[in-house]
């Protein structure tokens, strides 16, 4: 099947009453235009957690979604040690304060599925994490910066950075 956004395939197929009437309020209440569409996010969501599974050491991207209780001693800068363990997988970190003393907090996160999976798993271990959740996609983000030949940055095509002073 082509990876073409407009090349469509017929799917069909017989469900049980039920899971097909809740399937359509669920369409409904996401106010997608059909069930086709519904579909496909979720074939999309079970495909990305399958990759995880079979092929650990394939490179995903996702976020990790953490609620945790800010009074549990010092769990934010436990929380940060961990995250420095997987320097190379954490991209960035987005955090919030929550009523009742919580906090949630969103990592930006990409690399091997196993070493996701292992970041989630020294984040769990911490004392006062409510909720952890991992969620990832097979889409790549683009290399932030790209080597050329001799190891040089080739992010500028000159030589010379941004604000022209050589390099």
């Amino acid at each position: 099947m082509s990876s073409e956004p407009t090349s469509l395939a017929r799917l069909s197929m017989s469900l049980p009453a039920e899971l097909l009437h809740h399937l359509d309020i669920m369409v409904e209440e996401r106010a997608l235009p059909s069930r086709s569409q519904l579909i496909a996010q979720l074939i999309r969501h079970a495909l990305a957690e399958h990759e995880a599974m079979v092929r650990p050491e394939e490179t995903l991207a996702g976020t990790i979604t953490l609620v945790y209780r800010s009074d549990s001693g010092n769990v934010r800068e436990q929380l940060a040690a961990k995250q420095l363990q997987y320097l190379k997988e954490v991209i960035s970190s987005q955090h919030v304060f929550l009523e009742d003393d919580q906090s949630l907090e969103v990592l930006l996160v990409q690399g091997p599925a196993q070493r996701l999976e292992d970041l989630c798993d020294a984040l769990r271990c911490v004392r006062g994490v409510r909720q952890l959740k991992l969620v990832t996609t097979t889409a790549l983000l683009p290399p932030l910066h790209e080597q050329d030949e001799s190891g040089e940055d080739a992010s500028s095509d000159d030589g010379h950075s941004q604000n022209g002073v050589a390099a």
